[in-house]
């Protein structure tokens, strides 16, 4: 794995945490427990922090970072994603909060100061506008994103299942060595 220093500040890992050796993860990121980083995810905390839950999965290609403090950002913005959140391949979320259970479609952005409230659907190649609220249990789609509907009960139950899916996958990684 590839766990880089930024101004002190190396990533920090909780337990049967799993990173692919592509992927790069740089200065003040806190992984829970159960979490998988899948191959080419590249991950800076280098002007603002990255937290993740615990059995969250950041699939490939995926781009996480943050926003620092400044003129035109006071304070700048943390990256906060939630526990049982999976993020499809090659997604971008850039100073945003992901709140628990939500899946974030493949190629979707989320972007500075948005919060997708717990239990949402971005799809994929959807892009959420700065500062926008996704609501609880939300289908959003479409550039820019626009809510589509509610998720049905099946959907949510998917949501879980995902994630869940992701925490037996990296374990079999784990195992293999």
């Amino acid at each position: 794995m590839n766990l880089r220093a930024y101004r002190g500040q190396l990533p920090r890992l909780g337990k049967n945490v799993y990173i692919d050796s592509s992927a790069v993860l740089v200065g003040d990121i806190e992984l829970d427990d159960d979490v998988s980083i899948w191959p080419c995810v590249a991950a800076r905390g280098d002007v603002n922090f990255i937290r993740i839950g615990a059995r969250s999965n950041i699939q490939d290609g995926c781009v996480l970072h943050v926003t620092h403090d400044g003129p035109f950002t006071p304070g700048g913005k943390p990256l906060l994603i939630g526990a049982d959140v999976t993020v499809g391949h090659g997604a971008i979320l850039h100073g945003c909060t992901i709140e628990d259970a939500c899946l974030i479609g493949m190629g979707a952005r989320v972007l500075d100061g948005a919060v997708v409230k717990k239990n949402a659907f971005i799809g994929a190649g959807a892009v959420v506008s700065p500062g926008k609220i996704i609501g609880e249990g939300e289908l959003w789609l479409g550039n820019p994103a626009r809510f589509a509907r509610k998720l049905t009960e099946r959907e949510l139950e998917q949501l879980h299942y995902s994630a869940a899916h992701y925490v037996r996958l990296k374990d079999e990684y784990l195992a293999a060595g």
